[in-house]
């Protein structure tokens, strides 16, 4: 109902052009609200987007979706995104240098995993059905644990080297949390959507077009030949929620979703719903370094490898762009749960990435390599630990927020926005 009291198309505000905020705008939009999207910087994607930097248009990190991102791909597919051409799909591999690691062939999720272990050939026979009973455990469970046990108490039966060569890199790919700080239960919930789910949940869809291709750009494109609004380059100062409307920055509105960041949220929400600013302003986040380096004469098997890392080894894994679509020859490495190494500093970050590409890559068979650049998202995602407090979406009858943020039981993951985003804008569609 719109703020003079009749039914019918409703004027919605939504601050925040990331990923939930442009799910949240599509969506009110498909339901006939009209629409004004409001994003404070100048480009459209939030923290998945493409940034100039050191004098190439690059991505601000290292994005991987999986299969099992429904919402996500649809969302893509609706503003007219050609997912298979923007995407490079295979089968779940974490491959390393040495062409050890696991591969799950094609096929029902369960016989693919149950293949994939025991063809892991460089895994003693034991560790592989020790992995194997520990993942039946887990499933006969339900895919539940105690809401408090972390990762590593989770697996503490995983025999080591599946543990460090598999549950690791995909609780610090997943949760972007180390294994030791991170949610048990939050991990067996993506591996039940992903590894356990749907034919094709686990596989990897690895980005071969910048990020704006994959989301910002087209559905800027498709809300406004629909009559919404995108402005960019405005930040949101003030919001008012009463009775009647949601004034914001004294414009009216009769709804507003808020798709800012956390802290932005925070900000905006703290006259209106205080606690809830408070609880939100308390998240704790983990950080992520990507790294780029050429090396012209590198060539892989395959456009993404796992990489052994420790407390001298910071990258968990390694991306061939030029097997991507970008330039031949650019490798980007990235440090998922990267804390330790923001502190260590930029200098000392550079110079273990470089040794730990050394060790990987020897020069003699791969050339040599060169430094391009590195970026660091200090608040990537939130710390996906077991004490984390995620707030509701709704703070008030005519707003509500979207964003991975708010409650859910994904990670902070693209698809985790997305569908906050549309869950967001749902709601207020039927609000009265």
């Amino acid at each position: 109902m719109s703020s003079d009291g009749r039914s019918g198309p409703r004027r919605i505000a939504v601050i925040g052009g990331g990923w939930a905020g442009l799910a949240a705008a599509v969506r009110a939009t498909e339901h006939g609200h009209r629409v004004t999207l409001m994003e404070m910087a100048a480009h459209l994607g939030g923290r998945a987007r493409s940034v100039e930097h050191s004098g190439r248009s690059l991505d601000n990190g290292q994005h991987i979706l999986v299969g099992a991102y429904r919402d996500t791909l649809a969302l893509m597919r609706q503003v007219g995104v050609d997912t298979d051409a923007v995407l490079y799909r295979q089968p779940l591999a974490i491959v390393y240098p040495e062409g050890d690691g696991l591969r799950l062939p094609s096929g029902a999720p369960v016989t693919a995993f149950v293949r994939g272990v025991l063809g892991w050939t460089a895994l003693p026979w034991r560790d592989r059905i020790g992995l194997l009973a520990l993942a039946l455990r887990w499933r006969l469970n339900g895919f539940r644990c105690s809401p408090s046990m972390t990762v590593a108490q989770l697996a503490r039966d995983c025999p080591a080297r599946a543990y460090g060569e598999l549950i690791e890199p995909l609780c610090v790919a997943a949760l972007n949390t180390p294994a030791g700080q991170a949610s048990g239960q939050v991990l067996l919930t993506v591996m039940r959507d992903a590894l356990f789910g749907a034919r094709g949940a686990a596989d990897l869809l690895l980005p071969r077009a910048p990020l704006d291709d994959l989301l910002p750009r087209a559905a800027a494109r498709w809300l406004q030949d629909r009559g919404a609004q995108v402005v960019c380059g405005q930040r949101v100062m003030r919001l008012q929620a009463t009775e009647s409307c949601v004034l914001v920055d004294e414009q009216a509105f009769d709804q507003a979703i808020v798709a800012a960041s956390a802290s932005e949220a925070a900000r905006l929400l703290a006259p209106a719903a205080p606690d809830w600013s408070r609880d939100v302003a308390a998240i704790r986040y983990q950080p992520i370094i990507t790294a780029w380096v050429e090396a012209p004469q590198a060539r892989w098997a395959r456009p993404m490898m796992a990489l052994r890392a420790d407390a001298w080894r910071p990258a968990q894994f390694a991306f061939d762009l030029g097997a991507l679509g970008g330039p031949a020859g650019l490798f980007a490495l990235v440090v998922s749960g990267a804390a330790a190494w923001v502190e260590a500093g930029t200098d000392a970050t550079r110079t273990a990435l470089l040794q730990q590409w050394a060790q990987a890559f020897p020069a003699r068979e791969h050339g040599p390599v060169r430094w391009v650049a590195s970026r660091t998202e200090k608040r990537a995602t939130f710390a996906c630990s077991p004490d984390l407090k995620r707030s509701p979406a709704a703070v008030h009858p005519r707003v509500r927020v979207a964003g991975d943020h708010v409650e859910g039981p994904y990670p902070a993951t693209l698809e985790g926005a997305v569908r906050s985003g549309l869950a967001a804008a749902d709601g207020l569609h039927a609000a009265a």
